[in-house]
């Protein structure tokens, strides 16, 4: 097989694989259906864990080209895979993490889940904070270009205290190498501020907003609405 250098890939190419990437997880949402809301709704586990579940067993039954390839990393779904496109093949480090959250227009996200840097404003001040993850990670005499992508499960709760999922936001952060189209500045960002206290030495973190990433590129956020009185499970994609 012949595997192309990533130091050849264009800005272009890069978005043609995550293109590609966020397809693959949409595709295995939609076909996994309401088997999400029904253990969702069933599961006695904190929601944290049932969007973990949920995550691997839905990407598990769409497994595309995997490597032969153990990769490491802070997020729920860790794979090491062909992208095969008509005119390339490249090695690619997918970093895949599940959240599950009431709040249905941003996501959390931690600096070891980017390899982006972070540029936006705090408290009026310009901040620049570089992501943890490598544009390209090396194992050996091989490279894998990272490719970050999420899985945002949002849920209600009934008087019972069982959980219902409402709908499930897919997006991919860009790839460090794009930083200067999605994230330039301060001035120019998806990026929202984190829910965490610098007075307390926690860990920095910022939040995804939706809206402003698809405003950057629509393909980049996609959204799967799940209806338990209807038995649907309903999306569609988004260029």
């Amino acid at each position: 097989m012949n595997v192309r250098d990533l130091r050849t890939l264009t800005p272009q190419d890069i978005e043609d694989i995550e293109k590609l990437t966020l397809r693959w997880l949409f595709q295995a949402a939609i076909d996994f259906g309401m088997q999400a809301h029904e253990v969702f709704f069933l599961s006695p586990d904190d929601v944290k864990d049932i969007a973990e579940d949920v995550t691997r067993e839905m990407l598990d039954s769409l497994p595309g080209f995997n490597v032969a390839q153990r990769i490491y990393g802070t997020v729920d779904y860790k794979r090491a895979r062909y992208i095969i496109l008509p005119e390339m093949t490249v090695r690619q480090a997918l970093f895949t993490e599940s959240k599950a959250e009431k709040e249905r227009r941003t996501a959390t996200v931690q600096m070891s889940q980017t390899s982006m840097r972070v540029r936006q404003y705090r408290q009026r001040t310009a901040v620049d904070e570089q992501g943890l993850l490598p544009r390209v990670y090396k194992y050996g005499e091989e490279e894998f270009l990272t490719t970050t992508a999420f899985l945002h499960f949002h849920y209600s709760d009934d008087e019972e205290g069982k959980h219902h999922l409402q709908r499930l936001t897919l997006f991919c952060i860009p790839n460090g190498a794009l930083q200067d189209i999605y994230n330039p500045d301060a001035d120019d960002t998806f990026w929202l501020a984190g829910r965490n206290a610098p007075t307390l030495a926690e860990d920095f973190r910022v939040r995804v907003s939706f809206e402003r990433l698809k405003a950057k590129c629509n393909w980049r956020v996609q959204q799967i609405e799940y209806d338990s009185r209807a038995n649907t499970c309903v999306g569609m994609w988004e260029e």
